[in-house]
């Protein structure tokens, strides 16, 4: 059974950091395209930032320089360094993994709170 645990979310003020971490087990992390995904309140979910198998990177505009996604594939964990805070990035963050294959899978966190006040 795949689980996919977030940790790290926080009350912040603007221009501060935080520092989010998935813990991955159940599933072959090293060979899963992740991702970071957030929801604000009435909107949809939407991509942050995502990390292939490779280590190659993108990100949403609106967070580019500012947000770093990085995982340690020893420690199946997923991270999402997160600088220069802004209260529109207040939101509920998610972790996503994604399966290899032509069929791929996508598997859900519970999410973690991020509250930025200005």
């Amino acid at each position: 059974q795949v689980q996919l645990v977030e940790s790290g979310g926080g009350l912040v003020q603007a221009g501060g950091s935080l520092r989010l971490s998935c813990a991955a087990s159940g599933t072959s992390f090293s060979a899963n395209t992740m991702a970071w995904y957030r929801q604000a309140p009435g909107k949809q979910r939407d991509l942050v930032a995502r990390i292939t198998v490779g280590g190659s990177t993108n990100y949403v505009d609106s967070v580019k320089g500012r947000f770093a996604i990085s995982r340690d594939n020893a420690k199946n964990t997923l991270y999402l360094q997160m600088n220069s805070l802004k209260p529109e990035d207040t939101a509920v963050y998610y972790c996503n993994a994604r399966t290899p294959g032509y069929w791929p899978v996508n598997y859900w966190g519970q999410g973690t709170q991020v509250t930025v006040s200005s």
